[in-house]
């Protein structure tokens, strides 16, 4: 699951630290744990990976990468409360606003710019 944060025409990213996808910018995100709601596992991911608080909105859109391991996607709009500054954390090695324009130059994981665009997160263009 991921968090999809805009604000004044930048998207929240972080570049992963870890495998799957080490180097690559996404969404802050993550997986749920044992007894966890979703809301409050994707809330939990953000902070742990940005230090930013947020409140968890609906949800965007369910993407599926089959393989092995099988990942089945759910991002969720999400706002941050309070301070807005990010600092990269936990697995993350980056943490930062990315302005639109600056989305499509980053080495994204596979498929995030199609994603984003068929969502109306990103403006329609070359991916």
């Amino acid at each position: 699951m991921g968090a999809i944060i805009v604000k004044d025409g930048a998207l929240l990213m972080v570049r992963r630290g870890r495998e799957p996808g080490k180097d690559l910018w996404s969404i802050p995100g993550g997986r749920v744990e044992f007894g966890e709601y979703i809301a409050d596992a994707l809330a939990r991911e953000v902070k742990e990976e940005t230090d930013l608080d947020v409140e968890v909105g609906e949800l965007i859109g369910i993407a599926e990468v089959v393989g092995d391991p099988h990942y089945v996607i759910l991002d969720f709009g999400a706002r941050v409360v309070g301070n807005d500054v990010p600092r990269a954390a936990g697995d993350a090695a980056d943490a930062r606003w990315v302005t639109f324009d600056e989305v499509m130059t980053l080495q994204c994981t596979p498929r995030f710019v199609e994603m984003m665009q068929a969502w109306a997160v990103l403006p329609p263009g070359e991916g």
